[in-house]
């Protein structure tokens, strides 16, 4: 179960509280701003309707003034009586109208929809006096949801007598002030519906951020339960790659499960490589122990009185002789193998001809399988094939290869060695007609202390660690051994050896013998 300080810094809390805040910070400008921009619009819009209703209200003035100057059954009386001081006629109050009474006063303040004031100057001037003030508040309650506004609007023109000559100009103003409107209850709506959608918005947008953190960081937080899994054990842990995910995470869910195959390939191998290890311990102490144990009894032997028989001291000697050049080869042979393993011997690289090294291995040979009996032979390319290899090492994978052929294979039998140019390289071959090995034991013979079914039968089985030295020498190399054999058919066991381009530099970093099934086909 997740802790608060763990979900308070889980990577998906994180994006569900990122997403949210950027949603919120979008939704707080646009709240922020639009009202005003509305605001602004819409008290446009009222200016604009307020000049028309001047406009249009100062064009009823005026054709009420000249209606009535037109139709008088009298002379057409002036808009302003010449007396002292000028005062307004009567047929202004009778076309305009008192302050309650009148078509203009009537109909004004529903045209309008605002406070009216009419007023007729003297002369054309702003600044003359007024002659007649016609005020028309806005008395009736305006409809649900409007209020007045703070704004004006005045519209003039001038009027003459066209009756009256030499008459001034007399300029005639139509105010209007403090409208009704509906802008503050319109903007309070819009306001509102703005908030109910921003809240909708939010809600939509921190559901829409959960999924997509879900979507974002499931990948992520099945590596990590994966990534658990490998820390507590299981080996076997995997991440599932699909294409519906991003490719970053696809790349990685990919390399995890790489990496995860090799370390699960790394663990098995140190855990092989540990049971050969305690293996190799083993065969090592048991191969130690009877050479020793040999010793041993000739020494008691020998302090219990055969000493006094020269026949048995000899032989205890011979014996104990020969024991002790067992270990010494022994040991020998542990130390190389051990050498090889670990990369502490560098090859020394020469183009020379292959011939020479397999003639002083046979050479070598010869005497020992003149004494048993077996015919040895050789088939060389008669112009000699020059490779790159290192003459003395090479030379120690024949004797052992010619050593392991002789030690099998019967008197009157033979072995063969040749010598062939490959595409690759140079091959070597060594066949005997001896007593061959088991299918079974094929996959094994590379392993270390391991003799197999044959070696009970035979006196100088050697102690299994010849044929690991041999593929070890054979993979510094760069190169490839491969084994054929059939019981009572003999064994042919092949070198092949790559050319200088593909172990020039190399030669210093041979290839470990890690286990039976990495050996070659």
């Amino acid at each position: 179960m997740l802790t608060v300080r763990a979900l308070r810094d889980s990577y998906r809390l994180r994006l569900v509280l990122a997403f949210a805040l950027m949603v919120a910070i979008a939704l707080a400008l646009v709240l922020a701003t639009l009202p005003r921009l509305l605001d602004g619009y819409f008290l446009r819009q009222e200016r604009e309707a307020l000049d028309d209703r001047a406009a249009l209200l100062a064009a009823l003035v005026l054709e009420q003034l000249v209606q009535y100057q037109t139709l008088s059954a009298e002379a057409p009386p002036p808009i302003v009586l010449p007396t002292d001081p000028p005062r307004a006629s009567d047929m202004v109050f009778r076309a305009l109208g008192t302050s309650a009474l009148g078509y203009v006063a009537t109909l004004a303040p529903v045209v309008a929809q605002a406070d009216v004031v009419i007023t007729i100057a003297v002369g054309s001037d702003p600044g003359d006096p007024v002659v007649y003030r016609l005020d028309v508040p806005l008395g009736a309650p305006g409809d649900a949801g409007q209020q007045r506004e703070e704004m004006s609007s005045v519209e003039s023109f001038e009027l003459t007598d066209p009756y009256w000559t030499g008459s001034p100009a007399r300029l005639v103003t139509v105010s209007l002030a403090n409208p009704y409107s509906f802008r503050a209850q319109t903007l309070e709506t819009i306001v509102g519906v703005m908030l109910a959608a921003a809240f909708l918005a939010l809600v939509v947008a921190v559901v829409a951020s959960i999924i997509l953190a879900e979507r974002l960081t499931g990948p992520i937080r099945r590596l990590t339960q994966a990534s658990r899994a490998l820390a507590e054990g299981d080996l076997a842990a995997r991440v599932a790659v699909t294409d519906s995910g991003s490719a970053e995470i696809t790349e990685l869910a990919s390399a995890f499960n790489v990496m995860a195959d090799r370390l699960s390939e790394s663990i098995g191998f140190i855990s092989s490589d540990r049971d050969r290890s305690r293996d190799f311990l083993a065969d090592v102490s048991h191969e130690l122990r009877t050479p020793i144990a040999a010793l041993r009894t000739f020494n008691e032997l020998l302090r219990d009185g055969a000493t006094y028989d020269p026949e048995a001291r000899d032989e205890f000697l011979e014996q104990s002789q020969q024991q002790i050049e067992r270990l010494d080869w022994l040991a020998a042979n542990l130390l190389e193998l051990s050498k090889l393993d670990s990369g502490l011997v560098s090859l020394d690289l020469r183009p020379q001809d292959l011939r020479a090294v397999i003639e002083d291995a046979v050479e070598q040979a010869a005497p020992v399988a003149a004494r048993k009996g077996v015919t040895l032979r050789t088939d060389l390319t008669a112009d000699g094939l020059r490779l790159l290899h290192d003459p003395p090492r090479l030379g120690q994978v024949l004797t052992n290869l010619l050593g392991n052929a002789i030690k099998f294979t019967p008197a009157g039998g033979s072995v063969a060695v040749s010598l062939a140019e490959t595409a690759d390289g140079a091959a070597i071959v060594v066949t005997d007609t001896g007593v061959g090995i088991d299918p079974a034991e094929l996959p094994h013979i590379f392993e270390r202390f391991y003799r197999g079914a044959q070696a009970a039968r035979e006196r100088a089985a050697g102690s299994g660690l010849g044929l690991s030295i041999v593929r070890s020498i054979v993979e510094m190399h760069r190169g490839r051994i491969a084994v054929e054999s059939a019981p009572g058919k003999g064994t042919s066991v092949t070198v092949s050896l790559p050319r200088a381009g593909a172990i020039d530099g190399r030669a210093a970093r041979p290839v470990a013998v890690s286990s039976p099934s990495e050996s070659p086909p």
